[in-house]
C-alpha cells in the first residue's frame, strides 16, 4: 500500500506548483488516515469470506470420507457374490428349463390324447345316431369329429401315424352319411323323368313328373324322418347348397322351362294320403308363343307348392360365427336358380310379347302389373329378396324394347327384300304413288299466319305469273319398270315413319334412323349380294337403275312429308333423307354405266372381225363384214327388246343412240382410215353402210307398241351423234368429184359440217386415181 500512497504524493506534488510545507504535511497526513481506513476495510471483507467458505469445505470432506466407507463395502460384497453366490443360478436356471419343456410336453401329449378321446367318442356316438336315423345327431358328431382332427393336425411338429388312419375313417364315415341321407332325400323328393334323348319335346316334358312323400300319414310319422331331419343333417355337412343346386336344375330344366317354352303345357297337381303329385296335361293353344300372364301364374302354382311341402322347413345354421342362424330354404333355391329362370323368362316369354305395333303398348300394362305380381308373390315366399330384378325392369322398359324390335324387325325385313330376285318388276307411271294413309296437316300457328299473309299480299299486289302452267306431271318419275321388292321396300320405309309418328320421342327417334339405315344398307348390300348378275344381265343393271332412280325420288320429299309428324328433336331439321340422294343416283348411273361399257366392247369386239373393211371385193372380207354388222345390229335389237319397257324412253334412246353412234364412229373411222378405195369396193361398203342406215333406225323400240315407236325411229339423228356423219359418208362412196366438191361447197356445205377437209382429201385420195380432176378439187377441199 505504501508504493500507491508515494506515488500518489508524487502525483500530488507535480501537479501543485508550489506547495508549503505545512499544507503539504496536512495534506500527507489525511492521505495516510485515508490509506489506514481502506486496509482495515479490506481485511473485514477477507476475514467475512473466509468465515462461509469454512463450513462447506468441512462438509464436502465429511462426505468425501462417507463415499470411500460405502465404496469398499460395496467391492467386499462384489467379492462375496463371485466367490459364494453366483455359481447356484446357474443351475437353477437350467434345472428349471428343463422341468418347463417335461411340462409343455406332458400337456401336449395330454391334449392329443383328449382329443383322440373325443374323437372316438364323437364317432361311436355317431354310429349309434345312423343306426338310429337320428340324422341330425350323427352329422353333428360327425362335424366334431373332423374338427377335433383339424386341431390335431393343425399341432406343429407333433406327427402321429394315426392321423392318416383317422382322416381316412373320417372320409369314409363321411360319404356313408351322405349315402344315407342320399337315399331318404330320394325318397322324399322322387323324379319321374322320360329318357335323356327326348328332353327338348313336348312329349317328353308330358312325361315329366314330381313326387313329394314329405306329407306323410299320422300312422307313418314315426316310420320314417322327416324332411326337417335330412335337410337340417345336409346343412351340418355343409351339402345343403349342392343338393338344392341340383335340385334347381332338374326343376328348371323338367318343369319351369317347359312351362315357359311350350303354352299348351298346363301344370296339375294332386294330392294322396303321403304323396303330393306335379305332373303336366295338355290343351290347345291360343298363340304360337307363351302368354307373360299365363306363364306368371303358372310358375307362382308351382313355388306355391314347393313352398307348402318343401321349403317351409326352418333350419338352423351350423356356423357359430353368423349372428342370424336360420336357414331359408325358399332364398337358397332362389339364389340357384333365379338367374337362369329370368333370363328364360326374358328371352323366351317377354321378348316374344313385345308389340309390333305402337297401338297395342298400353295393353302391355297389363303384362307389367302381372310380373310386378309375380315379384311380390316370389318375395312374400323368400323365393326373391332385395330391389327389383331384372325380370321387372325389362318389363317396364317396354318401350325401349319395343323401338328396338321394331327396328330390328324393319332392318330384318328390308334385308330380306333387297337380297330377292331383282327381275320380278312392277310397272311405274307418273300416277302411281305409295300406298300411304292420309298425314293430318302438319298444324297450326306460324305456318296458317304464313299462308294468310301470302293471300293478303296476292290480294294487294297484281299478278304476275305466266298463263302458261306446268303439267301435273313435271316433277313426277317417268314410266319405267323397277322391281317389286324395292316398290315393298318403299312401302316399308314409309310405314315405319308413320308408325315413328304415333310413338314416344325416343322410339321415334330410333325408328326414323332405322328408315334411314335401310337406304344405307340398300347401298351396300344390293351392289355386293346381286353382283355378278348386275355385271352380265344387261336387263338387271336397267331394273337396278329404276330402282336407284326411283328410291331417290321420293327421298327427295320423304322427309318433308313427315316433317311436323316427328318429334320436335327431328323437326329441327334432322328429318331428311336428302343427302343420301346422290348416293342412289351415282349407284344406279355408275351400275347402267358398266353396262353400257361392257355392250360397248362387245360392239367393238364384233367390229373388229370385219378386217378394216379393206379389199371388199375379196368375198371372204366382204361376207366377215357382212357378219359383223349383222351381228351388230342383232345385239342392239336384242338390247332393245331387253331394255323395252324397262328403262324410261328418254333415259333408253340415250343409251341405245350411244351404242348405235359407238357402232357407226367405229365404221366410219375404219372406213376412213383405208388408202385405197375401188369402185366395186366402194359399192360394197356403200351396201354395208345402207343395212346399218336401214336396220339402225329399228332397234330404238321403248315401247312394246310398234306404232309408238315410229316417233322415236324419226328421231334417231337427235340420239345418235354421228348419224348424219354416217350419211355424207355414203354419199361420198357413191359421189363423183364434183358431187363431193358440192357438197363441201367452199367449207359451207352438209359435208364441211361432218367431216374436216382433211378427212376429205383421205377420202378422195382413197377413191378416185390421181388425175387433174382430182388435183383441182383437192385444191378446192379447204
Amino acid at each position: 500500500m505504501a508504493a500507491p500512497a508515494g506515488s500518489l504524493v508524487a502525483a500530488v506534488l507535480a501537479s501543485s506548483g508550489r506547495l508549503d510545507k505545512e499544507d503539504l504535511g496536512t495534506r500527507i497526513g489525511r492521505l495516510s488516515r485515508r490509506v489506514e481506513e481502506l486496509k482495515g476495510e479490506v481485511c473485514t471483507v477477507i476475514n467475512q469470506k473466509y468465515s462461509e467458505f469454512l463450513p462447506s469445505m468441512q462438509s464436502a470432506q465429511e462426505l468425501l470420507a462417507q463415499v470411500d466407507a460405502l465404496a469398499g463395502s460395496i467391492d467386499l460384497l462384489r467379492a462375496g457374490i463371485e466367490n459364494e453366490v453366483q455359481r447356484d443360478p446357474n443351475a437353477a436356471v437350467a434345472e428349471f428349463a428343463e422341468l418347463k419343456q417335461q411340462l409343455e410336453r406332458d400337456t401336449l401329449v395330454l391334449s392329443v390324447l383328449k382329443k383322440l378321446q373325443e374323437f372316438d367318442t364323437a364317432m361311436e356316438e355317431y354310429n349309434t345316431a345312423l343306426l338310429e336315423k337320428k340324422y341330425i345327431v350323427a352329422a353333428q358328431q360327425l362335424e366334431k369329429t373332423r374338427s377335433n382332427l383339424k386341431m390335431l393336425e393343425s399341432r406343429k411338429g407333433f406327427e402321429l401315424k394315426i392321423l392318416k388312419a383317422l382322416r381316412t375313417e373320417l372320409t369314409v364315415q363321411t360319404e356313408n352319411m351322405l349315402y344315407h341321407l342320399g337315399e331318404e332325400w330320394q325318397k322324399l323328393v322322387v323324379w319321374k323323368l322320360p329318357p335323356s334323348k327326348e328332353s327338348s319335346s313336348l312329349e317328353s316334358a308330358m312325361h315329366s313328373e314330381l313326387h313329394l312323400h314329405t306329407v306323410p300319414s299320422k300312422e307313418e310319422e314315426t316310420a320314417g324322418p322327416p324332411v326337417a331331419s335330412v335337410l337340417q343333417a345336409f346343412a351340418v355337412l355343409g351339402e345343403l347348397h349342392a343338393k338344392f343346386k341340383s335340385f334347381g336344375q332338374l326343376l328348371l330344366k323338367y318343369i319351369l322351362k317347359p312351362l315357359i317354352s311350350y303354352p299348351s303345357l298346363q301344370p296339375f297337381t294332386e294330392e294322396q294320403s303321403d304323396v303330393f303329385i306335379l305332373r303336366f296335361k295338355s290343351k290347345e293353344p291360343h298363340l304360337d308363343y307363351s302368354s307373360p300372364i299365363e306363364v306368371f301364374d303358372k310358375i307362382k302354382l308351382i313355388f306355391e307348392v314347393l313352398h307348402k311341402y318343401l321349403l317351409n322347413v326352418p333350419l338352423e345354421q351350423p356356423t357359430e360365427d353368423t349372428k342370424d342362424c336360420r336357414v331359408i330354404l325358399p332364398e337358397l333355391l332362389g339364389d340357384v336358380i333365379w338367374e337362369d329362370l329370368s333370363d328364360c323368362l326374358i328371352q323366351n316369354c317377354l321378348v316374344n310379347s313385345i308389340p309390333t305395333n305402337s297401338s297395342k303398348l298400353e295393353q302391355y300394362i297389363e303384362v307389367i302389373k302381372s310380373a310386378e305380381e309375380f315379384e311380390k308373390a316370389l318375395k312374400n315366399m323368400q323365393i326373391l329378396k332385395g330391389d327389383t330384378t331384372d325380370l321387372l325392369k325389362y318389363a317396364r322398359n317396354v318401350n325401349s324394347h319395343f323401338a328396338n324390335k321394331k327396328c330390328q324387325d324393319v332392318i330384318v325385313a328390308a334385308r330380306n327384300l333387297m337380297t330377292s330376285e331383282i327381275h320380278n318388276t312392277v310397272k311405274i307411271t307418273p300416277d302411281s304413288s305409295v300406298a300411304l294413309p292420309r298425314l293430318p296437316d302438319p298444324g297450326s300457328g306460324d305456318h296458317l299466319k304464313m299462308q294468310k299473309t301470302n293471300k293478303l299480299l296476292h290480294n294487294n299486289v297484281v299478278n304476275l305469273e305466266n298463263d302458261t302452267k306446268l303439267t301435273q306431271y313435271m316433277f313426277s318419275l317417268p314410266t319405267c319398270r323397277i322391281s317389286s321388292s324395292v316398290e315393298e321396300l318403299m312401302k316399308l320405309a314409309y310405314q315405319t315413319l308413320l308408325e315413328a309418328t304415333a310413338s314416344t320421342d325416343q322410339c321415334c327417334i330410333q325408328l326414323f334412323y332405322s328408315v334411314r339405315n335401310i337406304f344405307q344398307l340398300f347401298c351396300d348390300v344390293v351392289p355386293t349380294y346381286h353382283k355378278e348378275n348386275l355385271q352380265k344381265l344387261p336387263q338387271l343393271a336397267a331394273i337396278h337403275h329404276n330402282n336407284c332412280m326411283y328410291i331417290a325420288h321420293h327421298l327427295l320429299t320423304l322427309g318433308h312429308q313427315f316433317r311436323y309428324r316427328l318429334t320436335d328433336i327431328l323437326c329441327d331439321g334432322a328429318a331428311t333423307f336428302v343427302d343420301l340422294v346422290p348416293c342412289f343416283r351415282r349407284l344406279g348411273t355408275a351400275c347402267f354405266l358398266a353396262q353400257m361399257r361392257v355392250q360397248k366392247g362387245e360392239i367393238l369386239e364384233r367390229l373388229s372381225s370385219a378386217r378394216n373393211f379393206s379389199n371388199m371385193d375379196d368375198e371372204e372380207n366382204y361376207s366377215a363384214a357382212n357378219k359383223a354388222i349383222r351381228q351388230v345390229l342383232h345385239q342392239l335389237k336384242r338390247l332393245g327388246k331387253v331394255w323395252q319397257d324397262v328403262l324410261p324412253v328418254t333415259v333408253y334412246c340415250k343409251a341405245m343412240g350411244t351404242l348405235l353412234n359407238t357402232a357407226l364412229a367405229e365404221i366410219i373411222a375404219r372406213i376412213a382410215a383405208l388408202e385405197d378405195i375401188s369402185a366395186e369396193d366402194a359399192d360394197r361398203l356403200y351396201s354395208l353402210c345402207r343395212i346399218m342406215v336401214e336396220e339402225g333406225p329399228r332397234v330404238f323400240t321403248p315401247l312394246p307398241e310398234d306404232d309408238k315407236n315410229k316417233k322415236y325411229q324419226e328421231e334417231v339423228p337427235v340420239y345418235v351423234k354421228k348419224w348424219m356423219t354416217f350419211k355424207e359418208l355414203m354419199i361420198i362412196l357413191q359421189a363423183n368429184l364434183q358431187e363431193i366438191v358440192d357438197q363441201w361447197a367452199d367449207g359451207k356445205g352438209p359435208l364441211a359440217a361432218e367431216f374436216s377437209a382433211a378427212e376429205v382429201k383421205s377420202l378422195i385420195r382413197a377413191l378416185f386415181q390421181n388425175t387433174e380432176r382430182r388435183a383441182a378439187a383437192l385444191a378446192k377441199i379447204k
